[in-house]
């Protein structure tokens, strides 16, 4: 019975020691690192100056992604253009030379020159417009794969062209090649005054630029110097784009930023003569599908924008906040940290080897009892268990049904002990998330933004109406190859190749003056019969439905009154409009009513708040005097807003819409020094809270609770319970504890066999 004892001593002995693995140590440890780590994080963290905000910099950025899209999206339109007009014109019957470039400069006025010439001979048929630069054409390699690839050609002036090409082939006639040419400006791109725009080519060199010319009203020397510096600067940032270009995509954004889908960023450069510096983005020409490819991004194209700002010398913030604040949070973790040790550690660990003490058999010395909770009800018990051991007799209830009276400590337990210190811990963190860095009505917003804002809502409006105007003027090439000779299977036909080639209509169909469909393609006219809306040639339909129907109407020549129809996607429309960085975006009409959005909108129905309508308002009173578009930045109780709004300008069948692009975000949504300091702030405040909720209640779960447990089962052994057997939850300090108080169970059950053992004899005798 010795022997098995001892073995068993020594078992949970064993145990003991491993378990200081474990228990509370491990999550008091991980507090006070992580109140270090955070500590330093957050002196390292605050106080930084930002002379150029990064908000202006990641605005650049989008700028020239605005432009990267507007130039590849008019590249492969012009392209698609011409490869559609050549094998509609193929489709039909044999006309001349003059005759095609004639009915296709009378549909698209887009080209800068164009000509036809004899393929075999080299003779030029036709031309119009500037001279097409024909001795850069190779007419005998247009057999190969690449024959017919757009192409750039460097004139003697200095400028670049683009040369697309077209077949143009009819039975019993000499082929012929259709060449247009047009210039590298990037189209529709709202500069502004202090803007400055080029293509750059694959090997760094600018194509084209636009913006650097210098104020007629001031030609000092002083402006031109700065105009040749701004120059110089362009061409190197064009130099470093066209090294960046070639990078993987996905390495020049953050994770999960989504947006642009090729190659984009932002550089900035070395001050001007006025002071301000120089502030550039560029973006590689990419597809509008991921990994996708088309005629425009295999030039190797990228635009580059440069903008002028003015640097903030200003400091947004004390720049010892960030030291005061970090020593704060090490005396307070400090005392936190000290509370935990002295309170909850301290006592348990002396309660694990006094229970040790008790169970190897040394019984002379009194329990030291701790002060406050379940650590004193334990250390009471405890010391109730060594008296008795020592012989002194077993409370009532000795009989096992522990019914003795327990002992409690003072009311504060182990629970109310972390609460302190999560109470000590929320000192420092609940200022940091509520209080402290607050961007308030001192917030400076950088007047680039709200011009930026102003400068890409015209850009994205020049994009939509571009966009309608096109498919307007494919409709009219569609009317006008159709003529009166086409019939009814020979207009299908037109209409599908027309439908695969441009995604931007639903359906397309041939109207007769009568409301009859005489051919369609793709989905079914929600309305065929609906009267055209007076002459206007893009009306809108569906009021008060749930999607607005946007009509372009093209009347057939020779056909009374016959017309071509074309709905327009909505989708097509809603995606022209998803930039990043802009926020939310509206295309409303005359009447301010919303008909599309890039985010979820109700059609028709009026803007969320007024003063947007107010800008709309305002921005189209003078829009017969100027045509450029509007920008403000809000300051009310709505919070502080950049907005703006771009009426419809230039020419074209969609100027008669009478449409407004409006756009607006929070400033708080922009990376601008004071709210940059503000949700450092907050998060350094989350983190002080995180850390205090996690190892506090990693605390709570691994010794509180089982403390609490463990200290209703030690009064119950000390008032008489011997039946109970206790088990241990966790192989750690409390865990320890349980096993030494089972082993005094034990013990004591032993002792009041050996002691009833001599009453049990003499009574048989």
């Amino acid at each position: 019975m010795a022997v098995s004892s001892a073995k068993r001593r020594h078992k949970v002995r064993k145990r003991a020691d491993m378990s200081l693995l474990g228990g509370i140590r491990p999550p008091i440890a991980v507090l006070s690192a992580l109140l270090l780590a955070l500590a330093g994080l957050t002196a390292l963290g605050f106080g930084k100056t930002e002379a150029l905000p990064k908000a202006v910099r990641i605005s650049q950025q989008h700028f020239a992604e605005d432009g990267a899209i507007a130039l590849r999206a008019s590249l492969d339109e012009s392209i698609t253009d011409l490869d559609r007009t050549a094998s509609l014109f193929n489709a039909g019957d044999p006309v001349s030379a003059d005759t095609v470039l004639d009915k296709l400069g009378n549909v698209y006025q887009k080209w800068r020159g164009s000509a036809i010439v004899e393929i075999k001979s080299g003779k030029l048929l036709a031309a119009r417009g500037e001279n097409v630069p024909l001795l850069a054409v190779d007419l005998q390699k247009l057999s190969d794969e690449d024959g017919l690839a757009p192409r750039m050609v460097r004139l003697e002036n200095g400028e670049t062209r683009l040369l697309t090409f077209a077949l143009l082939s009819w039975e019993g006639r000499p082929q012929q090649l259709l060449i247009t040419s047009n210039s590298l400006k990037v189209p529709g791109v709202s500069l502004g005054k202090f803007r400055a725009i080029a293509v750059v080519d694959a090997g760094g060199t600018v194509l084209s630029s636009d913006g650097l010319q210098a104020p007629e009203e001031d030609d000092s020397d002083t402006v031109k110097g700065e105009i040749e510096q701004t120059k110089k600067q362009l061409r190197t940032f064009a130099r470093d784009s066209a090294k960046k270009a070639g990078q993987n995509p996905l390495t020049t954004k953050e994770p999960g930023s989504g947006g642009f889908l090729g190659v984009s960023g932002s550089m900035t450069g070395t001050k001007l003569i006025s002071g301000e510096r120089p502030v550039a983005g560029y973006a590689t020409l990419a597809a509008p599908e991921a990994g996708g490819s088309t005629d425009a991004t295999s030039l190797g194209l990228s635009v580059v924008t440069l903008v002028t700002v003015p640097e903030n010398t200003s400091r947004v913030n004390d720049p010892m906040f960030g030291l005061w604040s970090a020593g704060a949070l090490l005396v307070i973790g400090a005392l936190a940290v000290a509370l935990l040790l002295g309170t909850v550690q301290g006592p348990l660990l002396r309660l694990f080897l006094e229970s040790r003490r008790l169970t190897r058999g040394d019984l002379t010395r009194p329990v030291t009892v701790p002060r406050f909770g379940e650590a004193r009800r334990i250390g009471d018990a405890l010391e109730q268990l060594r008296l008795q051991l020592l012989g002194a007799p077993a409370p009532d209830g000795s009989t096992g049904t522990g019914g003795g009276k327990r002992r409690r400590g003072r009311r504060v337990g182990t629970r109310a002990l972390l609460a302190g210190g999560g109470i000590l811990l929320l000192i420092w963190s609940a200022p940091m998330m509520l209080v402290l860095n607050r961007a308030g009505d001192t917030l400076v917003v950088p007047q680039q933004l709200v011009s930026d804002q102003r400068d890409r809502t015209d850009t994205v409006t020049d994009r939509v109406r571009r966009a309608l105007n096109e498919g307007y003027a494919d409709l009219l090439s569609v009317a006008t190859l159709i003529g009166d000779q086409t019939g009814a299977g020979d207009m299908t036909t037109v209409l599908e190749r027309t439908m695969t080639e441009h995604p931007r209509y639903s359906s397309l169909y041939v109207l007769s003056p009568d409301g009859t469909v005489l051919a369609q393609a793709g989905d079914s006219p929600a309305d065929p019969g609906a009267k055209r809306p007076g002459n206007e040639p893009i009306a809108v339909l569906g009021d008060g439905s749930k999607e607005p129907r946007i009509t372009g109407y093209a009347e057939l020549p020779g056909r009374d009154g016959a017309l071509v129809v074309g709905q327009f996607r909505i989708d097509f429309l809603n995606s022209l409009l998803k930039r990043p960085g802009l926020g939310q975006v509206r295309i409303v009409d005359a009447e301010h009513r919303v008909l599309g959005s890039n985010t979820g909108y109700r059609a028709f129905e009026k803007l969320p708040s007024a003063r947007l309508e107010s800008l709309v308002e305002a921005t189209n009173q003078k829009a017969g005097l100027s045509t450029r578009p509007s920008g403000v930045l809000f300051r009310d109780g709505e919070g502080v807003q950049l907005a703006a709004a771009a009426p419809f300008a230039g020419g074209g069948a969609a100027k008669s819409l009478g449409w407004t692009v409006v756009s607006w975000q929070p400033a708080s949504a922009l990376a601008i020094p004071e709210y940059s300091a503000q949700n450092r702030t907050v998060l350094a405040g989350l983190l002080g809270v995180t850390a205090a909720a996690a190892c506090l209640g990693w605390l709570h779960i691994v010794v509180a609770r089982p403390l609490r447990a463990l200290a209703r089962q030690a009064e119950t052994l000390a008032d008489g319970d011997r039946r109970t057997v206790l088990y241990p939850r966790h192989h750690d300090e409390v865990g320890a504890i349980a096993r030494s108080l089972e082993l005094l169970r034990q013990q004591l059950q032993e002792q009041r066999r050996r002691d009833t053992a001599p009453t049990a004899l003499a009574e048989r005798i």
